[in-house]
């Protein structure tokens, strides 16, 4: 069992639906391929999202915090500093988060905050692009390849430096939904645990030097 006697990086995942990638986490854990790290948490933006489901059947510990029950983006983000305090949680993942993190969850966690991005960033990136939407532009702009990209999260919308990235074939007949899913299976979910791995490791080389 790879990693099991070593310190492990404590990881909390973030969540806003269905949880597909972080399922694709899970699996991963559960094969030792996220070898360096232990999935701590997950939160949730939302109640009753299939994600907490995912969670609960891995035996992962849950929280909610409810966008629509704080006044403010800053009340918002201050409860979800106070729940990753909690789990003492060391690196973020946001997979599928539908919420921007505020300067204060940022500049606590500095390259700390991974976040994946249904395209080849820098194309179809940016203020807007989410979802179907992203498969909808790379349609209609006509491109041949498009892929998904793992980057660290900084205060500019998909625009912090780039940690994996991985190229998937467009298709005669592909249809925005027919894309999303080929994206997520030959892409998202593969360089997602890959690069929380990397990220991973240089938060432990990271506790090594300063030890």
């Amino acid at each position: 069992m790879s990693g099991d006697n070593k310190a492990k990086v404590r990881v909390a995942v973030l969540v806003s639906g269905g949880g597909t990638n972080l399922q694709a986490l899970i699996d991963a854990q559960k094969s030792n391929g996220l070898d360096g790290c232990e999935i701590v948490c997950v939160i949730s933006s939302k109640p009753g999202v299939f994600a907490l489901e995912r969670a609960k059947a891995a035996g992962i510990p849950s929280a909610v915090v409810d966008r629509s029950e704080y006044s403010s983006s800053e009340e918002f983000d201050a409860a979800i500093l106070k729940c990753l305090s909690d789990f003492n949680a060391e690196l973020v993942i946001l997979a599928g988060f539908l919420r921007i993190l505020g300067p204060t969850v940022l500049n606590r966690f500095p390259r700390r905050i991974l976040n994946v991005h249904p395209s080849l960033i820098p194309s179809f990136c940016g203020d807007g692009f989410y979802g179907l939407k992203v498969h909808e532009a790379a349609l209609n702009y006509g491109v041949k390849v498009t892929g998904a990209t793992v980057f660290y999260v900084n205060e500019i919308t998909d625009g912090g430096e780039i940690i994996l990235q991985k190229a998937v074939d467009i298709l005669d007949g592909d249809t925005p939904q027919i894309l999303q899913k080929r994206v997520m299976e030959q892409a998202e979910w593969i360089i997602l645990p890959k690069a929380t791995v990397i990220a991973a490791k240089e938060i432990l080389k990271d506790k090594e030097s300063s030890l």
